[in-house]
């Protein structure tokens, strides 16, 4: 059996990897604030016997200064104690096509990865595009009264279900550095997914798709987010997700 902490364990990624982990026979050691782990402001992490770590943590935000400052504060965190407790592999979750649009969030993300790299802990780094779930969460996020304000987007979203299988084999086995891209197996637009999602769920409202300003917006309506060719495909589309939604 093996041990293996997941940063963020209680969250939309988290929770599958978890019960991946769990459904093979391993221990999972969660880490979250509902847990009692604070991965910026808490006193340090306690990593004695976990063999692998699986960083899956988040913020919401659209802030570059608030997403750099939590994702290397929380990434400094888990690899000083992974360096300390023996860790032998840490796996980051980061994002594709950061490079393309590295402002706001995705400034975080690339700060995570850099901090990765440069740490003393054996590492892998997966990334993965958008989530099926991305839709709610837009609905969450930019939902005025009845309107529903939506970037311009095109988007290859994965299953979550299918991203911890990945992650979970990934940490189970040796470092590898960059492991490349996953992504869902047909491209969407965000717009059309979030219309799909506001009609299954009965929520009405109307959605109004808007250009998002600056070089992250060129790059989403570009569809410069998209994966490379090379990228490993999941088999669960949207539609399909869409028919037993775990938001």
């Amino acid at each position: 059996m093996t041990t293996v902490a997941v940063a963020g364990g209680t969250g939309t990624v988290g929770r599958p990897v978890v019960a991946r982990l769990q459904a093979l026979g391993h221990d999972a050691r969660v880490l979250s604030r509902a847990e009692g782990v604070d991965l910026v402001a808490g006193p340090g992490v306690d990593l004695r016997g976990v063999d692998a770590v699986i960083d899956v943590s988040n913020v919401t935000t659209l802030s570059a200064r608030r997403s750099t400052a939590f994702f290397e504060t929380a990434t400094r965190t888990l690899l000083d104690a992974g360096r300390r407790d023996g860790v032998r592999h840490h796996v980051a979750l980061s994002i594709v096509g950061i490079e393309a649009a590295p402002g706001g969030y995705y400034a975080g993300k690339l700060a995570q990865e850099r901090a990765v790299r440069a740490g003393s802990v054996p590492w892998s780094i997966l990334r993965a595009t958008q989530f099926h779930e991305f839709a709610a969460q837009t609905v969450r996020q930019t939902a005025i009264g009845p309107v529903v304000l939506v970037p311009r987007m095109r988007t290859q979203p994965v299953s979550t279900r299918e991203l911890a299988v990945a992650l979970v084999d990934l940490a189970l086995g040796d470092p590898v550095g960059d492991d490349g891209e996953l992504a869902g197996p047909r491209e969407e637009r965000l717009a059309d997914m979030v219309r799909a999602y506001v009609g299954a769920t009965r929520r009405g409202g109307r959605v109004l798709e808007v250009p998002f300003p600056g070089r992250f917006g060129r790059a989403m309506a570009r569809g410069e987010l998209l994966p490379d060719p090379g990228a490993r495909l999941g088999r669960q589309t949207f539609t399909e997700w869409l028919e037993h939604p775990d938001t």
